[in-house]
């Protein structure tokens, strides 16, 4: 039988361990946590946040007006609104047209109509439609966007103080076409569209101010 002198020591030792144990582990740094990254892919479907731009690329099968085309993709279609512009109203579901609505889709049409094209889109908008620059097949990029506003068929898009006008610089272009009178700037004091969907279709006075 073991003496209580040596059952001291055993419970000394066993209790030494214990600590020394404690304490390293103590000193066992903590891994380190990774940042949360984002999950780019989580968003509402059919909605894509203004701050991000996506490309289409596809055939225009269908001009609907001034600034409204049907892009062919694969087997998908795609209604695209025009980014930045804003060209007189042809006129639906009973509401009248505006002056120079016809010509204006005819213009873009004239442009567009069965072309391949990239866009550079930037959300979808109220209607579904995807709100895009059409790009020009060339070094520069330019937008058949601003082609319109420079040929007189379109404003630059100044409804709501400008919210919706991505490319500043077609003020300038539009002021250029208007100094020209090209196109609608023939008329001495055309009606913008956003002005004459609220004239003429909500509160149903049509014409000129």
């Amino acid at each position: 039988m073991r003496s209580p002198r040596i059952w001291r020591l055993l419970i000394s030792a066993a209790l030494a361990v214990l600590a020394w144990w404690s304490l390293q582990s103590q000193n066992v740094p903590e891994p380190a946590r990774q940042p949360a990254v984002e999950n780019q892919t989580t968003r509402r479907e059919g909605h894509i946040p203004a701050a991000d731009t996506y490309m289409l690329h596809g055939e225009i099968v269908n001009v609907a007006d001034g600034d409204t085309v049907t892009l062919r993709a694969g087997t998908a279609r795609h209604r695209v609104r025009l980014a930045s512009i804003d060209a007189p109203e042809t006129g639906s579901d009973g509401r009248p047209g505006q002056p120079h609505g016809r010509a204006a889709a005819d213009a873009l049409r004239s442009l567009v109509q069965g072309r391949t094209l990239d866009l550079r889109c930037y959300e979808t908008d109220q209607y579904g439609r995807d709100v895009c620059d059409l790009l020009e097949d060339n070094a520069d990029r330019q937008t058949y966007n601003a082609r319109m506003v420079e040929a007189g068929w379109a404003w630059a898009n100044m409804q709501g103080r400008g919210r919706h006008l991505r490319d500043d610089s077609l003020r300038t272009v539009e002021r250029q076409a208007r100094q020209a009178r090209r196109g609608l700037w023939a008329d001495a004091d055309p009606v913008p569209p956003w002005q004459w969907r609220y004239d003429c279709w909500q509160q149903q006075r049509c014409g000129s101010r």
